[in-house]
């Protein structure tokens, strides 16, 4: 009896322990246990397979209370009151936000740009994993193919691996209509982070957007407009060349930042502060303007609602007829930090191996790429990076307990 009774007790300790790692590390190519060896590690996040779904930021209940409240209070005809930016207008202490975070993300490109010269960047071609530094892991997490857990397949790539560029339609209106299946080969599609600074005021003569003087007003659910459409003063849209993307001008380089030739420790740094400048004022910039990504694909759209366009192929998407599964999105949306696996001061120059992955930590690729650079990783990253484990040598591994 009592020894039935501990083995129920211990099935229930390992059911419980073992569904919180599985939620935590995930049951792909990163499983980390963590737990085992470390009490002050944080796994990485875990990388969704095709059949899952995004976690929600908001719970099912309390989005059907919502919509509940909101179908109720349309039922009475009076006006709702309605706070910037859903009235049309701009939050302006969130103004000198956006322009910090289009500032940083220059900035950032440039600083990625500069030390990607000096660190090499690997990409797997069947896979997609990214690896920083030179020689690439020999770690067997590559699943593409018919056999998994396999050695990737290396070669070179380039910053878009390391900042991998989410694009979302650009909005004229930010309280219009969405964009509909016919208009998407006429609507510009723009980076997600500078279509959320351009709608929270930073000025772009090549994507205009419409500046309200006068708020909307919200009566029985109908939005109603006392602004003309399009109003006189109205001029963001002369010296706009609409002949097509090859006869746009180049961007100019007067507003990139001068580095010194042989500083790399120093341009890391600052592509180190970029990136947090950029992600802590992006977080400040979608607590108050919305951004919509899909729960089975990449797919994002900067607004209070998602576009129309079918052009979901993930999971199940014809059950949907190609329509998107339309969720609030976080920053790791429009700025997605692809985890690498991070190499130590003291294995620069030595390849990880696969039998020692369970004592390596893991990095965004853009940190990582700072951190071989010389740039001084804050507490931030501590817990992922998994300094407090010693990595043993591959004749000492068998006699770790």
């Amino acid at each position: 009896m009592w020894l039935r009774r501990i083995q129920s007790s211990f099935c229930l300790y390992v059911r419980i322990t073992g569904v919180t790692a599985a939620n935590l590390v995930g049951v792909d190519d990163k499983k980390l246990l963590c737990c085992a060896y470390s009490s002050t590690s944080i796994c990485a996040p875990r990388k969704l397979t095709k059949h899952d779904r995004k976690p929600m930021v908001t719970s099912v209940n309390e989005l059907k209370r919502e919509a509940w409240l909101g179908k109720k209070q349309r039922q009475i005809v009076q006006e709702i009151p309605l706070k910037a930016p859903d009235n049309g207008l701009l939050v302006k202490e969130l103004v000198p936000v956006a322009h910090e975070v289009y500032n940083s993300r220059t900035e950032l490109f440039a600083c990625v740009s500069r030390v990607a010269q000096s660190i090499l960047i690997y990409t797997c071609s069947l896979c997609g994993e990214v690896h920083i530094g030179h020689p690439p892991h020999r770690i067997r997490t590559c699943n593409a193919g018919a056999v998994s857990n396999k050695e990737h397949s290396w070669k070179l790539g380039g910053t878009e691996h390391v900042l991998p560029v989410i694009e979302s339609f650009h909005l004229y209106d930010w309280v219009g209509r969405a964009v509909s299946h016919n208009e998407r080969l006429q609507v510009d599609r723009i980076p997600a982070i500078v279509e959320l600074c351009v709608q929270a005021g930073v000025d772009i003569a090549e994507y205009p957007t419409r500046r309200r003087k006068f708020p909307v007003y919200n009566v029985a659910g109908r939005i109603i407009d006392y602004e003309r459409r399009f109003p006189k003063d109205d001029l963001r849209g002369q010296g706009i060349d609409t002949y097509g993307f090859w006869g746009r001008k180049q961007p100019s380089r007067a507003n990139l930042p001068d580095f010194e030739p042989d500083d790399i420790q120093g341009v890391a740094s600052r592509g180190l502060e970029a990136w947090e400048k950029m992600c802590v004022g992006a977080a400040r910039l979608m607590e108050k303007y919305s951004v919509q990504i899909c729960g089975y694909c990449s797919e994002v759209q900067v607004g209070p609602k998602g576009h129309r366009v079918r052009n979901c192929y993930a999971h199940r998407h014809q059950m949907r007829d190609g329509q998107h599964a339309w969720q609030a999105a976080t920053v790791g949306d429009i700025v997605p930090p692809v985890y690498v696996w991070h190499v130590r001061d003291g294995q620069r120059g030595e390849a990880l191996v696969n039998s020692l992955k369970r004592y390596y930590g893991m990095l965004p690729a853009v940190v990582e790429l700072f951190a071989q650079a010389g740039a001084q990783i804050g507490e931030k990253y501590a817990g992922v990076m998994r300094e407090d484990i010693v990595v043993p040598d591959l004749d000492e591994e068998r006699l770790v307990v």
